[in-house]
Parts: C-alpha cells; sequence; structure tokens
C-alpha cells in the first residue's frame, strides 16, 4: 500500500499585519521597483547572457547554480546548497519574519539543443550538445532582479518579511519539486510566486484540462546472454521483452482517455547483434489529468512489463525517476499578478527583434506574426462537463498536453506562474529553435518587464494581509476542498542524479570554451560575433 502525504496548510494560521499604505504611497512604491528594475537592466542581462552559455541538463547544473547562489550570496542573501539530497539543489532566504514568499524557476536544459543566439535558422554552437531549448536560462535571473528590488524597498520601508529564491533543478525530468515538498521546503511559505518563459506576458488560476501531471518510470528487463547465431535457444534476450512491452502499449494506447500521453524512449538495447541481451532498459513517461489516473496507467505498465517477462522467461525490475501532479493555480494571487501585468505591459519590440520572430516562424513554416503587440487577457479555467467521463455523446473530458512538477508545490501552497514574455511564438518547444532568442534583446526585455510584475507582485503581499488571507481560504475551501495532495514518491525513491552524468562530460569541456565572459564583451552575441539578427 503507498503511503500518503496529507498536507496541512499552516502557513494558512501564520496571519501577519502591517500598518495600512495610502494607494498613492503604494503607487509610488511600485513606481520605484520599476525604475530600480530598469536600473538592473544590464545585471540581468549578464545573468541571462551567462546561463544560457552553461547550457546544462537536468541534476547537471553546476556551473549555473554555482553562479547564482555566488550572486544572491554578494546581496546579502544566506544559502542553503544541497537542498532535498540534490546536489545543485539550494535555497536563497533573505529577512525575517512573515509573509515568507518564494520565488521558483528552472534552470535546466534540453539533450541536443545546441543553438546560436540571434540565429534563425539551425545553427548549432556545439553540434549535438545540450542547449536551452526551453529558455530555462532566464526564470531566476527575473527572480533574482525583483528580489533585489524589493529586498532594497523594505530596507528603506522597514517592512518585514522573508524572501526565498530556488531552481527547479531537473525540470524537464520533472525529477526534483515533489523531493522539494518532502523534505519540507514550502511547510512555513505562505506564497509561491513560480516563473516561465513564453511569448506573452500573462498567468492563470484553477486547474487546467490541458496540463497533465505523471510519472517517470524507468523499467529494466534482465535475461540470458548466448551466441545469437551459434545457439540462440540458450539465450533469454532482455531486449525482447522490451520490445514486447512496448508493442502491447501501443496497443493499449487505443483504450485509453483522450487526456492520456505516453512516450518511451529505449536507453539500453543490448551491446551488439551477436550477443543476445542480456540486460535492456525502457523508459516511460505516463501522463494522465489527475492521481487516479497517473496510478492506473502505472499499474497498466506494470502489468505490460510483467506480461513481456512471461513471454521471454526474464525478469524485470523498476524504479522511478520522476513525478508531478497536475498544476492548480491560486486565484486570488493571480488576479493581484494579472492587475500588475496590465499595469506593466510588453516590452517594446524594435524591427531587428520582429525580423528574428519572424523569420524563425517563416522558418518553421508557421504563422508568420512576429512577437506580440497586447497582453494575454485572464480568462477563467474551461471545466468540464457534467457527463464528462460517461459514454457516447457526453463530453470527452479532459484533453491532455504536457507537464511541470510545479504542480506539487501548488497543492502544498497557494502558488501562481508567471509567464512572462522572453521567447518566440512559433516554436515547436524542447527544441532548438525554441533557444534563438534566449541570449538576445528579446529575452533580456522580457525578463526585465517579468522582473517589474513578480516584484510588484510581492509587493502587494508584504502590504496586504488580506491577499494572503484570501489566497489560503481559496486552498483550503476551493481547490483542495475535495481533493487532497498524495505524493506519488514512494519512502525508498530517491531523486534521480546520476542522470545526464555521462552527457555533460562528453560536452562540457567544448562547452567551457564557450561560456560567456561579461568582463570581456559587452553581450553574448557579441562574444560570439553574431550579427542581430541573422536570417536567411
Amino acid at each position: 500500500m503507498r503511503k500518503l502525504l496529507l498536507v496541512t496548510p499552516m502557513a494558512a494560521l501564520c496571519l501577519y499585519a502591517q500598518p495600512r499604505t495610502s494607494p498613492e504611497k503604494e503607487a509610488a512604491m511600485k513606481a520605484d521597483l520599476a525604475g530600480q528594475i530598469d536600473a538592473m537592466k544590464k545585471q540581468a542581462q549578464v545573468m541571462v547572457d551567462s546561463v544560457f552559455s552553461f547550457g546544462e541538463l537536468g541534476f547537471q547544473e553546476f556551473e549555473t547554480s554555482k553562479y547564482l547562489t555566488g550572486i544572491l550570496e554578494k546581496e546579502g542573501f544566506k544559502i542553503e546548497r544541497g537542498v532535498a539530497g540534490i546536489p545543485t539543489a539550494w535555497v536563497a532566504s533573505w529577512g525575517s519574519g512573515k509573509p515568507v514568499i518564494s520565488l521558483g524557476s528552472d534552470i535546466d536544459d534540453i539533450p541536443q539543443a545546441s543553438q546560436k543566439p540571434g540565429v534563425a535558422y539551425h545553427d548549432p554552437l556545439i553540434e549535438g550538445a545540450p542547449g536551452h531549448g526551453e529558455g530555462h536560462n532566464s526564470g531566476v535571473p527575473l527572480n533574482i532582479t525583483a528580489a533585489l528590488a524589493v529586498k532594497k524597498l523594505m530596507e528603506r520601508e522597514h517592512l518585514p518579511g522573508t524572501i526565498r529564491l530556488w531552481p527547479g533543478v531537473a525540470e524537464e525530468l520533472v525529477g526534483t519539486k515533489a523531493y522539494y515538498v518532502r523534505a519540507g521546503m514550502f511547510k512555513d511559505v505562505d506564497v509561491c510566486l513560480f516563473t516561465h518563459v513564453a511569448a506573452n506576458m500573462g498567468v492563470s488560476w484553477g486547474a487546467s484540462l490541458n496540463q497533465n501531471g505523471l510519472v517517470s518510470v524507468e523499467y529494466m528487463f534482465k535475461g540470458e546472454s548466448a551466441h545469437a547465431a551459434g545457439a540462440p535457444w540458450r539465450g533469454r534476450s532482455a531486449l525482447d521483452a522490451v520490445e514486447l512491452m512496448d508493442v502491447g502499449w501501443n496497443f493499449r494506447r487505443e483504450h485509453l482517455r483522450l487526456a492520456q500521453r505516453s512516450h518511451y524512449v529505449i536507453t539500453n538495447g543490448g551491446d551488439q547483434p551477436n550477443v543476445v541481451p542480456p540486460n535492456a532498459t525502457v523508459w516511460y513517461y505516463f501522463r494522465e489529468a489527475d492521481y487516479d489516473h497517473i496510478m492506473d496507467m502505472w499499474r497498466i505498465g506494470d502489468n505490460m512489463a510483467k506480461a513481456a517477462t512471461l513471454m521471454t522467461d526474464t525478469t524485470y525490475t523498476s524504479r522511478l525517476l520522476g513525478s508531478a501532479w497536475p498544476g492548480h493555480f491560486n486565484r486570488p494571487i493571480a488576479e493581484a499578478m494579472y492587475e500588475n501585468i496590465k499595469k506593466v505591459g510588453l516590452p517594446q519590440w524594435t524591427e531587428d527583434d520582429q525580423t528574428l520572430a519572424k523569420a524563425l516562424q517563416k522558418e518553421l513554416k508557421q504563422r508568420v506574426v512576429g512577437l506580440p503587440a497586447k497582453v494575454q487577457e485572464m480568462r477563467p479555467p474551461r471545466t468540464e462537463t457534467p457527463n464528462d467521463f460517461g459514454g457516447e455523446g457526453q463530453g470527452v473530458g479532459p484533453t491532455g498536453g504536457g507537464s511541470d512538477d510545479i504542480g506539487d508545490v501548488s497543492w502544498n501552497v497557494p502558488t501562481v506562474t508567471l509567464r512572462f514574455p522572453a521567447n518566440m511564438p512559433g516554436g515547436p518547444g524542447h527544441n532548438w529553435a525554441n533557444g534563438i532568442a534566449m541570449a538576445t534583446p528579446i529575452a533580456h526585455k522580457g525578463v526585465v518587464a517579468g522582473a517589474k510584475v513578480q516584484a510588484m507582485t510581492m509587493l502587494d503581499i508584504l502590504l496586504h494581509p488580506d491577499l494572503v488571507k484570501n489566497a489560503w481560504d481559496y486552498f483550503n475551501n476551493v481547490q483542495t476542498k475535495e481533493v487532497k495532495y498524495k505524493s506519488f514518491l514512494r519512502p525508498d525513491d530517491k531523486p534521480a542524479i546520476w542522470l545526464n552524468t555521462e552527457t555533460m562530460a562528453r560536452y562540457r569541456p567544448a562547452m567551457q570554451k564557450m561560456y560567456y565572459d561579461a568582463s570581456k564583451y559587452d553581450t553574448y552575441l557579441q562574444q560570439l560575433g553574431i550579427k542581430y539578427p541573422t536570417v536567411r
């Protein structure tokens, strides 16, 4: 039986008192924050470009974490490293007392996504190397910029409160945030403000019908080797078991809900063709819209693996490599953040920015629209129809999609995700094309605009105890009224910190030669000798 982790929102009981601030004084404070952040444009650009140049895969973000914590340490933040048993995880804290505001964003990148920034076609920095094809080089620099501005204002205005920053390690592997929760990182947090790169500015609340949670499971089959030509009857092929499991799963897909997304890679298919493979491994992501359906997919996967062993006289073991709950985001905080989004608006895009975006869209054979001119509206979440889980003609239910392990955090503390405009519309995601903007003026301006929204929302939380009270009221009486968080992690599960070790060891020596040197070059584009924009 799996152990259920039930969360008691103690932070809801820890309200704080602040003297009233006039609307005029609050508006002046927000203007001050915006001015401070404009003055930090250069620092933000250097951080964005530096993390882009490190280009580290999940669990191997050593240069990135060393660099970012070094900045925060110099600014007076106390650093706790190796959080939750993860070498590249950390928490940076400043201040004291309530409210405790948690700022998070991801830092890992994508395999084989190396790409020269500012070049509107495929042109790798290093062929086959990883790169920031998701844009995760921008979020923590945004949070640092916002936090430093708010810290200065808190010191001047004598405002109590605690700021905490942390990185989403190995988000592409959904490998860490459930462990952060298990380690108690959010037990005294009042609000979590997460950030994720996007092509526009936005925030949403509630559950999403096009996002899934998941479990990431590795199945390791063991057979018996033999000469594949001389005595194949003496062998028991672990690869046969892997392939039979995959065939069985692919037939089963037809009879799973539309919400499901499942994918696999064979990470070990044997050694060489003339040896019957004694070991083989397949790695699955099982995605669905809620805890029970995810657990059901995991059960089906285990059954497929067991059936494959019966057909091949092999055995198998499995291990959990990552997990994520579907996210549910906080309405009162989202509404407050949206008001700040409207205040800040989108950056002023130049003709060069638009030229790069349109050239990439043309290259990818997408609709040529350039960069956005209008902030997205915040719409109420789409809800299921009453008979979504019934028979024919009674609705399709959730339609499924991607995942982010910020979902686990969102079920333990009131959380929102700020989407900020540091990338370009039209990219396929998890691809070299999604890295092109990420060390260019587009990313630099998007991070500055996002930092203003983040800082203003932090100020709202500092000045308005009722906002935190309402956030917890929504969390307790709407979000978790019927659904309670139960971790997918079992007591003996541990973070998969060995993942990507070999890949980074292969590419890091060449990548190190291309790290951004801000002491010599104004921008990373300048260091690389790239004319902005470079188009066909």
